[in-house]
């Protein structure tokens, strides 16, 4: 029985529910649900491949499938393969897929640049005339006074490849020289000048056209010691007026005027590449592998232990001495490599003394 004064009607409470945060719906092993990649820096390998250009994902895929990728040397067939074109070497029916985090330009160099990336003297600088939002720099050197054909990029290996003379990458050289040297001058350039970082040589030099008191020489050199060509013809007579590079390799400086510059092609940096490693090749014997003896495939130096590998660094076991006995230098610790002798100094032997 309703209590006195309370009505048979139910009383209506109104409340209101406060708001819950929505959760995201969770999903169970068995459910189908749109899938992210994890984000590890990865990415499909047919996309990378559409990126570089090289048509659609479709046909990328196609690439893939027939065997034509290559990913750090190893053919790729799976269509799911993820890859990080930062640090892995990918190649298409052999060629190199260009990274597109890494640029070459091709300057002209004029009179009056320094090719240093720190200047306190705030002169006008090589990377001052080619655009970029990274951190480039010079490949190999040309004085303020020289011109012509300058690479400027971020790309360290490359700039290793190009610049050490253990590669012998050819310059090509437009000397304009005071006086006619003599077929004598000429024949001592090729056989090699003293200077006091060690003998410096031309690998080619003939006399392109002279005038009554000056002569422009073309210079082929495979190394690049400081004010090289200067210093050469300065110590047999013959004062430099004006100097240009003009080739790199198979890289010519082509139609670029003094200040212009140009993006590279990836076939121009593969040739570049080429022609250095096949350099140190022909200087070497070739193993199995195809590549130099003892360095990697971009022409570093590896480092093999003469132990492990045995006598000959084949893996056979360890040469015996002339009385019979094993060789017992297995067990004692390697010799310290040779102390590299000190550089001397890139003075200038022939600037005139003060007074």
């Amino acid at each position: 029985m309703p209590a006195p004064g309370s009505s048979d009607r139910p009383s209506r409470i109104t409340s209101r529910r406060r708001a819950r945060p929505a959760t995201p719906p969770t999903t169970r092993p068995g459910d189908r649900g749109p899938i992210r990649p994890p984000d590890d820096g990865l990415e499909r390998l047919q996309k990378v491949l559409a990126a570089a250009g090289l048509g659609s994902r479709r046909s990328c895929e196609e690439l893939i499938m027939t065997g034509r990728v290559e990913v750090d040397r190893t053919v790729v067939t799976a269509l799911g393969t993820r890859v990080d074109p930062r640090r892995q070497e990918i190649r298409v029916d052999g060629e190199r897929l260009p990274d597109p985090k890494r640029v070459v330009f091709m300057l002209n160099k004029p009179v009056g640049v320094v090719t240093t990336n720190y200047d306190p003297s705030g002169r006008p600088r090589v990377v001052d005339l080619v655009p970029g939002d990274q951190r480039l720099f010079a490949i190999g050197r040309l004085d303020r006074m020289s011109e012509g054909l300058i690479l400027v990029t971020n790309d360290g290996d490359l700039a290793n490849l190009l610049a050490h003379p253990r590669y012998g990458v050819e310059k090509k050289y437009l000397v304009q020289v005071a006086g006619v040297p003599s077929p004598d001058t000429l024949d001592k350039l090729r056989r090699g000048i003293q200077l006091a970082e060690g003998t410096a040589r031309a690998q080619h030099v003939s006399l392109k056209s002279q005038h009554k008191q000056s002569a422009v020489l073309e210079m082929v050199l495979d190394e690049g010691k400081n004010r090289e060509i200067r210093r050469m013809l300065a110590q047999l007579g013959h004062k430099v007026h004006q100097l240009k590079r003009v080739a790199v390799g198979q890289l010519s400086l082509g139609g670029l005027l003094p200040g212009q510059h140009r993006l590279l092609a990836w076939s121009e940096i593969d040739a570049l590449r080429r022609d250095a490693l096949a350099h140190v090749g022909s200087a070497r014997p070739a193993v199995d592998s195809g590549r130099p003896r003892g360095r990697r495939p971009d022409g570093r130096p590896e480092r093999f232990d003469r132990q492990s590998r045995g006598a000959r660094g084949t893996g056979g076991p360890p040469r015996q001495r002339p009385g019979g006995r094993d060789d017992d230098r297995g067990s004692r610790p390697p010799r310290p490599a040779p102390r590299p002798r000190k550089r001397p100094g890139k003075a200038s032997t022939w600037r005139k003394q003060r007074g």
